[in-house]
């Protein structure tokens, strides 16, 4: 599923979209097998009579407060947890009634390293912890599909900014100097009172 266009800017693209790894979704999932698999016993023994229809009606009401409570809640919150990363950034979306969001520009980025356990190793999944200069620090990222590999492109997205950025800076500087060869530049305040 491609990231909503509607949030980059004019010149960015989106390079990896991820959701935290299926791990997150194994106990659930297991939550769910019981739950069923539970529930459909005790309603086939529950003994003939009167109360079986509300004994039965219990069971199911009991039955589907879990499965919203430990299924349906941890699948929504895995399916709304989006790490992005773009040609300019990476952005953290989490919640599902309510919306919370992080952007850390590429050029803040001081640091991305990468932890695994041994498990972790096993199945393709870690830790990233993503480092920027400012206030907010760093940023640890949990349960990331493969984390080794989602560093090493954070690190080269990092460099290619960084690159794209200088191209940028001579191309205006250069720009600058053929406008104003052979006379001296004007101050930046006189350009300001010209327009």
């Amino acid at each position: 599923m491609a990231y909503p266009d509607q949030l980059l800017a004019d010149d960015e693209k989106v390079v990896k979209h991820l959701h935290p790894h299926w791990i997150t979704l194994a106990f659930p999932i297991r939550v769910f097998v019981v739950t069923v698999g539970l529930a459909a016993f005790l309603a086939s023994v529950m003994p003939s009579g009167s109360l079986q229809a509300p004994g039965r009606i219990a069971v199911a009401v009991i039955a589907v407060a879990l499965l919203a409570w430990l299924v349906l809640i941890p699948f929504l919150r895995w399916r709304t947890t989006h790490y992005v990363l773009t040609t300019h950034r990476v952005m953290i979306r989490v919640g599902i009634l309510s919306h919370h969001g992080r952007d850390i520009p590429l050029t803040r980025i001081n640091d991305a390293s990468f932890e695994q356990t041994f498990w972790e190793r096993l199945i393709g999944a870690g830790t990233l912890t993503v480092e920027s200069a400012g206030e907010s620090g760093q940023q640890v990222l949990g349960d990331i599909p493969h984390a080794p590999a989602t560093q090493q492109l954070i690190n080269r997205l990092v460099e290619a900014d960084h690159d794209r950025r200088s191209r940028e800076a001579a191309q205006y500087e250069a720009q600058y100097e053929a406008q104003y060869e052979g006379r001296a530049a004007p101050l930046p305040t006189e350009r300001l009172d010209e327009r």
